[in-house]
């Protein structure tokens, strides 16, 4: 389904790159794929290549606020270390790279179908379909950097991401997890409100 679908742009490890992202922008020059760690209480990611080794991992504090969470290489080294700003209407989460390179995202509001988040200090956005779960990252002059596909109804919250320009894989790699925690706040913000809905109603 990931090679052929329309709209969904997710695929497994080893399948081909989605018809639809090699006829936008070409082919990638590489991919990464994500699992989350279901029974983590530290919501660990791991980022696999395509032979499914494990490039990067993600685990964050368990019960901060701030949602810290600090992004690694397979031998350990600290990639990046991400934040979320916990008052703010535009879902607003920090990062600092390694080598010091700081930057935000940022959602834009009142976007109904398609999701905007800029990311303040690059000059990028990442560009988004709720309903289709793909996201494509755009540099300041437009140029394709990344694509991101999320799998439907998986229970490991997998994604993949077809990258463009590998000098920027690590960037690309800590704004992937970034978004994972992003999307998994906005769902828990509207089961509350359902929650809430069905109580009052009831």
């Amino acid at each position: 389904m990931g090679v052929f679908s329309r709209y969904h742009r997710f695929r497994e490890a080893g399948e081909q790159a989605n018809v639809n992202n090699v006829a936008r922008f070409g082919e990638p020059h590489h991919s990464l794929f994500t699992s989350t760690k279901f029974w983590s209480l530290h919501h660990d990611i791991d980022i696999l290549d395509e032979r499914e080794q494990m490039v990067y991992h993600a685990k964050s504090k368990f019960f901060s606020l701030h949602d810290k969470t600090d992004l690694t290489d397979a031998s350990g080294q600290q990639v990046a270390h991400m934040e979320r700003k916990f008052f703010s209407l535009h879902q607003r989460h920090f990062v600092t790279m390694a080598d010091g390179m700081k930057f935000e995202l940022s959602n834009e509001l009142f976007h109904i179908i398609k999701d905007i988040t800029n990311i303040e200090g690059l000059g990028w956005q990442l560009r988004g379909n709720i309903l289709g779960l793909n996201f494509e990252l755009y540099d300041g002059n437009g140029g394709i950097i990344a694509v991101i596909g999320q799998k439907m109804l998986s229970l490991h919250d997998k994604y993949c991401v077809d990258i463009y320009r590998p000098e920027d894989e690590k960037t690309v790699a800590a704004i992937l997890v970034t978004l994972q925690h992003m999307i998994r706040d906005r769902q828990a913000v509207s089961s509350s409100s359902f929650s809430s809905s069905s109580s009052a109603s009831s």
